[in-house]
């Protein structure tokens, strides 16, 4: 019956308070769990892989396109082996990249680091306000970068992107 807002609840209070398994969220809302296999045979969707690096396989990902899977993000560093990556891009399926979507955690690293070096504090809500725009100006960058006749290769946008900032950090440190 999907997820709604009430469920999520449930899901971040089972995870991040009561360090549960999603078992009771099956237990809970009445519904399949299947232990000891992968969730990528299950019809949905949107998939998002984010436990383990190559955990989505070239055969999961032609399971989740045969069972009409519509968009996969990645919620993790490589959660996707790149055969299958290759399959959902073949397929036009919507493929965000971990690098692109799963890039908040970094940034929050990096405005940790912004407020210890300039001595300062930020609420909780500041952080999320410039979380929230340098996900944005990400989101920005691969459309721009990605463009692929009618349709957006996130993949193809957040590579340009990323290696653009690198470059121009280093031609603005003179290093080349």
């Amino acid at each position: 019956d999907g997820i709604n807002p009430d469920k999520l609840n449930y899901i971040f209070e089972l995870k991040n308070i009561k360090r549960g398994r999603i078992s009771e969220y099956a237990k809970e809302y009445n519904c399949q769990f299947i232990a000891n296999k992968s969730p990528w045979g299950v019809k949905c969707d949107v998939a998002i892989p984010c436990a383990t690096q190559n955990e989505l396989t070239f055969v999961d990902a032609t399971q989740l396109i045969k069972n009409g899977c519509i968009a996969v993000c990645e919620g993790a560093n490589m959660p996707c082996e790149s055969k299958a990556i290759n399959e959902f891009l073949k397929n036009n399926i919507l493929f965000a990249p971990g690098k692109a979507a799963n890039a908040g955690g970094v940034s929050v690293s990096g405005l940790e680091m912004s407020q210890n070096s300039l001595r300062m504090s930020w609420t909780k809500e500041e952080v999320d306000k410039q979380l929230k725009n340098i996900m944005k100006q990400i989101h920005k960058s691969c459309i721009e970068w990605g463009k692929d006749h009618n349709s957006i290769n996130y993949v193809k946008g957040a590579n340009i992107a990323g290696f653009i900032k690198v470059a121009d950090s280093m031609l603005d440190q003179g290093l080349v």
